[in-house]
């Protein structure tokens, strides 16, 4: 895989296949596509790339509102990568480039910087200032630019029943064997651990705090969640705290905390990768350290006995 930051510096593709878009959680749906334009690729004897655009377009276009997003940057491109994309173009996304007419868009930035043979969008893809564009306006303007538009018919996308917005809903109701179920994968969250009031050694539950490593990233539901875990290139299985600690903190500030079985040693302020399997259940207040420590004990237990787990 190569990505590419800077668009005025792009190499000449051979036969470039493309496709557009923001790609956020790279999701069943999206694989569809992706795997649409490799096959288009190898047919043509081309090359295949992929444009989206850092930052998110909806943080500049409503910079009030929280983003929210399923895949930061660095583990959007490991997924597209790993999906079989070769080229990865990563356009700045600017109130300059927002502004384009949906005809400047097609004419001075997807021909003008990428020469496509083929572009393969899905179909309900829009582009351009008020998003005015559409794949009819790509046919109309294929015979003067000389590449030829592909769309993924809806059924193939339907059929995977998978959008963004329904994933980010179901990870903020804390469903998040449904969320999995529409990445394909479970949810991640990349972060440090950092230290934090070492409560948990005192009821036999030692906890490693996590603070996230991109803040626009959504956080689930509050509540209890079977989690793996990886430190140094291993997984482990564990358990995870996403609240406010209300037995013993009258603080009301949100926790993101692992209790990880079977792991011994420290590991603060290294980076720690957490995959959500399973929520167990609400956080709740307990009347005593010694009432959430027998809670947490059923914790285990239930977080073990889950199959996928």
């Amino acid at each position: 895989m190569s990505v590419y930051t800077d668009i005025a510096r792009l190499p000449d593709f051979r036969n470039a296949v493309l496709t557009i878009g923001t790609f956020d959680g790279v999701h069943e749906g999206h694989r569809v596509i992706l795997g649409e334009v490799i096959r288009h690729a190898r047919r043509e004897d081309g090359e295949s790339v992929l444009i989206t655009f850092e930052p998110h377009p909806r943080k500049l276009l409503f910079p009030g509102s929280p983003l929210q997003l399923l895949t930061p940057l660095d583990q959007k491109l490991e997924l597209i990568s790993a999906a079989g994309i070769r080229h990865i173009v990563v356009a700045p996304f600017t109130l300059d480039f927002a502004a384009l007419s949906a005809r400047e868009y097609i004419s001075t930035f997807l021909a003008g910087r990428f020469h496509p043979r083929s572009i393969v969008i899905g179909y309900d893809h829009h582009f351009g200032h008020d998003r005015t564009g559409n794949i009819r306006l790509l046919e109309a303007m294929q015979d003067e630019f000389g590449y030829r538009v592909y769309e993924i018919p809806a059924h193939l996308i339907d059929q995977a029943a998978v959008s963004s917005t329904k994933i980010r809903n179901a990870l903020k109701a804390g469903r998040a064997e449904e969320a999995n179920h529409m990445l394909g994968r479970p949810y991640s969250i990349r972060g440090t651990v950092c230290r934090g009031a070492q409560l948990g050694r005192q009821i036999g539950f030692p906890t490693a705090n996590i603070r996230p490593a991109h803040p626009d990233q959504l956080i689930p539901a509050t509540g209890v969640y079977a989690v793996r875990i990886k430190s140094r290139d291993t997984w482990y299985r564990g358990m995870l705290n996403i609240g406010y600690n209300p037995t013993v903190s009258e603080e009301h500030v949100l926790r993101i905390e692992v209790n990880i079985f079977d792991f011994s040693g420290e590991i603060y302020d290294e980076e720690v990768e957490l995959g959500l399997i399973a929520r167990l259940r609400d956080e709740v207040k307990f009347d005593s350290l010694g009432a959430l420590k027998e809670q947490l004990q059923r914790d285990r237990i239930h977080a073990l006995s889950i199959p996928s787990f």
